[in-house]
């Protein structure tokens, strides 16, 4: 087991982020914070840290519980970090990804399937 990693190998392979790349590209940007501050990609984690993540418009809160540096298994990552995100904002979150959800309103678009009997219904008339 490591004893320090950097941030970038450490979002990358807890699966916060998708790419090692796009970890360094969000520390760059300043959405990622080490203990309340702002960090850049080669700034060297250790366990019981605190990182708060800035990823779709909310805050995350992460504590660091071991440090890896190669991507693993979903199970596996869950065991080297523990979400520390506050109830608040989780609900949040679950508010912005309901209103995500495409919807489509009766009679407009592609007919449903009733829609689509009812129509081929009247056309045999």
């Amino acid at each position: 087991m490591l004893e320090k990693v950097r941030i970038d190998k450490w979002l990358c392979a807890v699966r916060i982020f998708k790419t090692r790349s796009l970890a360094s590209e969000m520390c760059e940007r300043e959405k990622v914070w080490v203990d309340g501050q702002r960090v850049k990609p080669s700034r060297e984690i250790k366990v019981g840290q605190k990182i708060k993540v800035r990823k779709e418009n909310i805050d995350w809160e992460f504590e660091v519980l071991q440090c890896i540096d190669k991507r693993v298994s979903a199970p596996i990552s869950l065991e080297c970090k523990k979400d520390i995100t506050p109830p608040e904002v989780l609900e949040r979150a679950k508010l912005i990804r309901s209103m995500w959800t495409a919807r489509r309103e009766p009679g407009t678009g592609r007919p449903t399937k009733k829609e689509r009997r009812e129509l081929d219904a009247f056309m045999d008339l």
